[in-house]
């Protein structure tokens, strides 16, 4: 999944003696593969929840909506919770709250009413933004300066790592029993009991989860004074950023982040159940599930490809061609059957790897000391997440799953937009 850069100053990023950083710079990477992988564990429940539940396509986007308007909601205040009390205090507080979402499945599982399952993913959210928000400024603080872009670029590959993993382990763990039950085929007692037991398996993982956040937090609090050294980022308004969005580039770039989040995330959703239809691979829920690795794997391994074209290619251009070359997979995909039609969609992922950091880079060019103010906003935008998947899900609804791929594929094509008008530097005015 993408991380969430937000950038605080005042920070003296020498100040800190080497083997300690080194160990906190571990525990950083740490959260980046958990909330990598918990970001990218919703697009094995969506199937799953659809299935127990019987939801349309809409309603069970909206797993992704709960998620992702946490942003909406938590980005600013987290900012101004770090300004507060500091970063590794407000880590805590995020992995706790992380923690507290997970164990929310319990009594959701308890209820078996979906709005309860959504409630405790909001609430996983909120601690996941305020993880986010806490992670990349203080990896940055966590040696000199002229290395910051080195360990920001190895964090993200830990949150690729865990966005990687976390479908393979979630298919095997959650979706495992699809493949041997069909719920159409139950009624009565049956049914019920069969729904208790799976609803419980959602809620065992996510325990499971969170005993493993809880021992991570009770890690980081006895690290929570070790950057008494360095001041705390410096308290900004959490409202004046938004005259940044009176400058057309800014504003464009915003925009593409909240079009960009909102495809990704639809596409993961939608792959597991793409994969098993008979017109495409055909695959056991399972089955299916485990290639979702193949997307965000794609979109890892991307990143790596992508910082070496960076070197010889403007990232406007880059990030105009690589959206283009979405919209290409995903017309094929739609307009094919098969092997091609499945591996196609799963092919986006590759693509997608270069798109967030991209936008986030072109968008922030010329902000100057205003950067943290729109980043901030910039982290607003990820509620695209919330708002895309449950759109692409209606037109799901309305036709078929090949043909709701066309609402990632126009939000794909504001992309490719944004990078030609924005593939010279910028200049000031």
């Amino acid at each position: 999944m993408t991380t969430v850069e937000t950038t605080f100053s005042g920070a003296d990023s020498g100040s800190l003696a080497t083997a300690q950083t080194k160990k906190l710079s571990l525990y950083v990477f740490a959260l980046f593969f958990i909330f990598g992988g918990l970001t990218s564990l919703n697009d094995v429940l969506v199937p799953k929840l659809k299935s127990l539940f019987s939801l349309s396509y809409t309603e069970a986007m909206l797993v992704q909506s709960a998620f992702f308007f946490a942003y909406f909601v938590a980005s600013i205040p987290a900012g101004l919770l770090i300004a507060r009390i500091g970063y590794m205090k407000a880590a805590v507080i995020g992995l706790l709250t992380m923690a507290a979402g997970c164990l929310l499945f319990i009594p959701a599982t308890l209820s078996t009413l979906f709005p309860a399952f959504l409630g405790a993913l909001f609430i996983l959210a909120v601690g996941v933004t305020t993880v986010q928000v806490v992670a990349n400024p203080l990896l940055s603080l966590l040696g000199p300066s002229s290395t910051a872009h080195s360990r920001l670029t190895l964090g993200q590959g830990f949150n690729s790592l865990g966005t990687t993993v976390a479908p393979y382990i979630g298919a095997i763990l959650i979706l495992g029993a699809l493949n041997e039950v069909d719920p159409a085929t139950l009624s009565g007692a049956e049914l019920t009991a069969f729904l208790a037991h799976e609803a419980s398996v959602i809620s065992n993982t996510y325990a499971g989860i969170a005993l493993v956040i809880c021992l991570i937090a009770a890690i980081v609090w006895l690290q929570r004074n070790a950057l008494k050294s360095t001041r705390k980022p410096e308290r900004l308004n959490p409202f004046s950023a938004l005259d940044l969005l009176k400058q057309p580039r800014f504003a464009f770039g915003a925009a593409c982040i909240f079009l960009y989040v909102g495809a990704e995330v639809a596409i993961g959703s939608l792959l597991t159940d793409y994969l098993m239809l008979p017109t495409t691979l055909g695959m056991a829920a399972e089955e299916a599930g485990k290639h979702v690795a193949f997307y965000w794997g794609g979109a890892m391994v991307g990143r790596f490809i992508g910082a070496a074209l960076m070197r010889r290619f403007a990232p406007g251009k880059l990030l105009a061609f690589a959206a283009t070359t979405v919209i290409v997979l995903l017309t094929l995909s739609a307009m094919s059957t098969g092997t091609l039609a499945g591996w196609s969609l799963l092919a986006v992922g590759l693509f997608n790897s270069i798109m967030f950091p991209t936008i986030f880079t072109l968008a922030s060019e010329g902000l100057g000391e205003r950067a943290a103010e729109g980043s901030g906003l910039i982290c607003c935008a990820i509620v695209g997440g919330a708002i895309i998947p449950p759109i692409t899900g209606f037109a799901a609804d309305l036709s078929t799953l090949a043909l709701a791929l066309a609402v990632p594929a126009i939000c794909y094509a504001g992309i490719a937009y944004f990078g030609w008008y924005a593939r010279r530097p910028h200049v000031a005015a």
